[in-house]
């Protein structure tokens, strides 16, 4: 049984890449499911799975001591490479007492800025010598993409040493003229909190901290970035300004006042994303991109970012955009259609007034 389930398995992780999916689900009671340009679409090729065929190809995919670590907790996060066709980044889970894996396919080529379709203002975040820069937004709209793609400008175009940690790690770099040194959370450190306790004393230039899960991820980031690094992070935030606001808050009130004048000190730039479905065919950034002025840097100081909006609004000419702006460019360039740009938008109606002008 273990080598039908081997052969089912290949086919299926075969089939991921094969199709460009970005998700592939096992869930007891359907059949094995893609994610292919943010649609759910069933294998109906596929019997629907049982929870023994849930555990068998879910188990293929685990290590002895990743079963063992996934039995007693429940939840894994890990990547997995499939001989040399594809890598995924894997979650194992329970549910209803059923195994469950979600697996995300990485691609195994690094996309340019522009290959991304991401706007110009990207390529100065790969300039920078200091600072923080965030890449926020919902799960699974590519904001490890975006930073893969200006990790590897910098990786390219200058000689710095970059640290990543990762949990687990997503992309491959290939070192150019870069050292890269990546760091898997379980395998090249225990836990990601250790990796960030020790990053400033191998002599980094630039950094990636694969997500700012907690205060002290955080406040590692912005130390790093006060010292003079380039570090790059990810928030599941919505907006340039809820994240300001997140990034303060998960702070105790005794703590705040420091924190932000750290953020208005060290911030130089966040990207909010969305991956919207193309008319003809595969997905599209839309990016709200707000860039650290002195106005910017003075809303932070005096907790006002609720009025960040307006500065990205009337900031075009620096580089700034909104999500709106993105979404109204890429209806008029016939890229998207109205009804996701508006489904996208975190305000519709004004969107609405944009396309009307």
């Amino acid at each position: 049984m273990a080598n039908n389930y081997q052969e089912r398995l290949n086919e299926l992780l075969l089939t991921t890449a094969r199709q460009s999916a970005s998700d592939l689900h096992i869930s007891v009671g359907r059949r094995p499911t893609l994610r292919i340009d943010g649609v759910l679409i069933g294998l109906q090729k596929e019997p629907i799975l049982t929870p023994e065929d849930a555990e068998g190809l879910i188990f293929l995919l685990l290590t002895a001591s990743q079963k063992e670590q996934f039995l007693k907790e429940k939840q894994l996060d890990f990547s997995f490479s499939f001989e040399d066709k594809a890598r995924f980044r894997v979650n194992v889970y329970f549910q209803r007492g059923f195994m469950s894996a979600a697996l995300r396919l990485i691609p195994t080529e690094i996309k340019s800025i522009d290959g991304l379709n991401l706007p110009p203002t990207m390529h100065d975040f790969a300039k920078l010598s200091q600072g923080f820069v965030l890449a926020v937004g919902p799960a699974g709209h590519g904001k490890s993409t975006t930073l893969a793609s200006i990790l590897d400008e910098i990786n390219h175009q200058r000689t710095d040493h970059i640290i990543t940690v990762e949990d687990p790690i997503e992309y491959l770099f290939a070192q150019d003229r870069c050292i890269i040194s990546q760091r898997e959370v379980h395998i090249d450190t225990k836990t990601f909190l250790d990796g960030l306790k020790t990053i400033l004393r191998q002599d980094p230039d630039v950094l990636m901290i694969g997500e700012m899960r907690d205060p002290e991820s955080i406040a590692t980031a912005m130390t790093a970035a006060e010292t003079g690094h380039l570090v790059f992070s990810t928030l599941h935030t919505n907006s340039a300004a809820q994240t300001i606001d997140r990034i303060i808050d998960s702070f105790p009130p005794s703590q705040q006042g420091q924190i932000t004048s750290q953020l208005a000190a060290t911030l130089v730039g966040i990207v909010s994303q969305r991956l919207i479905p193309k008319i003809d065919g595969g997905r599209v950034p839309a990016c709200e991109i707000m860039l650290v002025n002195s106005a910017v840097r003075n809303l932070i100081r005096e907790r006002k970012a609720y009025q960040i909006d307006l500065v990205i609004e009337t900031s075009s000419q620096e580089g700034m955009t909104t999500l709106n702006r993105s979404l109204v460019d890429l209806v008029r360039r016939k890229q998207i259609s109205l009804e996701n740009a508006e489904l996208y938008s975190l305000n519709p109606s004004e969107l609405r007034i944009l396309l009307e002008r």
